[in-house]
């Protein structure tokens, strides 16, 4: 018989969601839509949608269907460079918010790709957010 002593409760692990879908919509940094940039329209849409989050990211170089090379390098060409508006939530809530695309993204790429979520406990039972904030969820 062995006498083992118990030691501390071990840590939560991750927690893990299936069927989540991750929403990219590519569009140019000045594509605009009743005088406001699309990606924040983008942004402003999902929220209303109540969708986990959305989170918007500049590129600093990149071309689409004009095959025109947009860059940071060039101060002639800084202009219009490649946005990205990346939103992660559960699939129906994803594909329930794709309606609200059609009207906006005429010119835009929109990928939808399957992810696994991945959601680390808070180190303290007072956090509410476990994660970095500012960033998409599920």
């Amino acid at each position: 018989m062995t006498d083992s002593a118990p030691g501390p409760a071990p840590e939560p692990g991750p927690a893990q969601a299936h069927g989540a879908l991750r929403l990219t919509v590519l569009v140019g940094e000045n594509d605009q839509h009743h005088h406001r940039p699309v990606y924040a329209e983008i942004v402003h849409r999902a929220h209303a949608a109540g969708l986990a989050g959305a989170s918007v990211f500049r590129g600093v170089e990149g071309f689409g269907a004009s095959s025109l090379v947009h860059t940071t390098r060039l101060l002639s060409l800084s202009e219009d460079l490649p946005v990205a508006v990346v939103i992660v939530d559960e699939a129906a809530r994803v594909r329930a918010f794709l309606p609200e695309l059609a009207e906006l993204t005429r010119e835009a790429l929109v990928l939808l790709d399957e992810v696994e979520v991945v959601r680390f406990p808070a180190r303290d039972a007072g956090a509410e957010d476990g994660g970095a904030g500012g960033g998409a969820g599920a």
